[in-house]
């Protein structure tokens, strides 16, 4: 490939430079569908990636899905499903007979299927259960009993396990003779009696050790065991930290349950990473295909308990109504030393609780970091005070406006930085996310110190009365 040469090159016009479907391209196939001409769309979309496909869907209206999904029959797998996104996924799967959600989803790797069944209303669930073979609706139901975003739901339920008294030779033969063995795998986990994960085997070792060797002295018995109840944010920091590929999961009993691989934990990183900053500002799950009144319900409720923060920063403006109405100068100023001041509580709100999100601030560091954040603050205070009341001093010719403001602007900004920190850190302690109502409160804070410290200052100072 040329260097420079986009990915899909190749395949014409369906991809532009960002490896995006084309908008021409989408509506070429959905022209035919709508036209009644389903071989010609199924001729168009099957050179496509499950990605892609997923994406088509994504990008077709809501309306035209179900004739799309029928139009192109059996490219519509599992592997398309699992790519989906939730909504798109959820919606279309509502329009499926259970049995033909249940040919889908026997295709997949237990966790894929999980995922896809568990957003399901409970009667369909039971529907697409029953119409799934034995096998795999034991596992699915098993994995149904662990809660929501944890390890049990995460992890795939076909492993390779073998016992340490085996040698190279007779693992490999297994591997090559054995029926109905994981398709996709890293390692092999070595087990004892009572199936507990005693150490691994990477692929790439096995195949360059002699076959009288025994796995028992090969193996390496260091490894990262996952509880199958931990949340799955958790689990992203373990592979993160250790830079896993895969890693068992163990059961209370320390029993060999699963495996979960890095390829699910990119998307859970993406999710997590994206939802700390949706719900940093109130927007809720934030997706472009949730309902509307989803998206209402869970943007509006912030936004109401914005509004009565605001009232708080009113109250104190209005504690101040005399000295406004004296000098108009100070309504035009008040809203810059609450702005900043604002800004840089979010700066400090947004690494504080991504650093509580990834676990780099503990109880050992906290007061360091909460020191650090105060000498950034000082340093921010003092650089845009110092400009601030410079410009003030020299805009409106009243030097002592300008040393009112500057000291009001330092003050908010110092006290910016600490309530950046020591909210989150606060609501983290009391057992609440701090990504979801930090910015509210901060905010308060922020808006209200501006306002009260600029005011007071100013009449403290004797450059207005009360």
């Amino acid at each position: 490939m040329a260097d420079g040469e986009a990915p899909h090159a190749r395949e014409g016009a369906r991809h532009d430079a960002e490896d995006r479907l084309r908008p021409d391209y989408v509506d070429a196939v959905l022209a035919e569908v709508e036209a009644g001409r389903p071989e010609r769309a199924r001729e168009l979309a099957a050179p496509l990636h499950p990605a892609d496909l997923a994406d088509l869907f994504e990008l077709t209206p809501s309306d035209e899905r179900p004739a799309l999904a029928a139009a192109l029959g059996p490219l519509l797998d599992g592997e398309v499903l699992a790519e989906m996104n939730d909504y798109v996924r959820e919606e279309l799967v509502d329009a499926l007979d259970p049995r033909e959600v249940a040919r889908l989803t026997e295709e997949l790797d237990t966790d894929d299927a999980v995922a896809i069944i568990e957003d399901l209303e409970e009667d369909e669930r039971r529907a697409v259960l029953r119409a799934l073979g034995p096998d795999d609706r034991a596992a699915i139901e098993q994995a149904l009993t662990y809660p929501e975003e944890s390890a049990g739901r995460l992890m795939q339920r076909d492993l390779l396990a073998v016992p340490p008294h085996w040698n190279v030779g007779r693992v490999i033969d297994w591997l090559r003779a054995g029926e109905g063995l994981a398709d996709d795998f890293w390692e092999i986990f070595v087990v004892d009696a009572g199936h507990r994960p005693i150490g691994t085997m990477r692929l790439s070792r096995l195949l360059r050790a002699r076959r009288e060797v025994l796995v028992s002295d090969m193996m390496q018995r260091e490894q990262t065991l996952i509880p199958v109840l931990m949340d799955q944010e958790e689990v992203a920091l373990r592979f993160q930290k250790y830079a896993l590929i895969s890693a068992a999961v163990v059961d209370e009993a320390g029993r060999l349950v699963g495996v979960i691989t890095v390829d699910d934990i990119v998307h859970i990183i993406q999710e997590e990473a994206g939802e700390d900053a949706l719900l940093l500002s109130g927007a809720g799950e934030g997706d472009i295909n949730e309902p509307l009144f989803d998206a209402y319900r869970s943007r509006v409720r912030w936004l109401i308990a914005n509004l009565g923060t605001a009232l708080v920063a009113a109250s104190v403006i209005a504690m101040f109504e005399g000295a406004i109405t004296e000098m108009v100068a100070l309504a035009a100023l008040m809203p810059i030393v609450a702005g900043v001041g604002g800004n840089a509580g979010t700066q400090t709100l947004a690494v504080t609780v991504r650093a509580l999100a990834t676990n780099q601030l503990a109880r050992s560091n906290m007061g360091r970091a909460v020191a650090r954040e105060v000498r950034v603050a000082l340093l921010n205070g003092v650089t845009v005070a110092a400009l601030l009341g410079l410009g003030v001093a020299a805009l409106l010719g009243n030097v002592q406006l300008g040393l009112v403001i500057a000291a009001a602007m330092l003050i908010n900004i110092m006290v910016a930085g600490l309530a950046g920190v020591l909210v989150p850190l606060a609501l983290d302690r009391a057992g609440a996310d701090p990504a979801v109502s930090s910015s509210v409160f901060v905010t308060m804070v922020t808006d209200s110190m501006g306002f009260f410290a600029f005011l007071g200052l100013a009449v403290a100072s004797g450059l207005v009365g009360r």
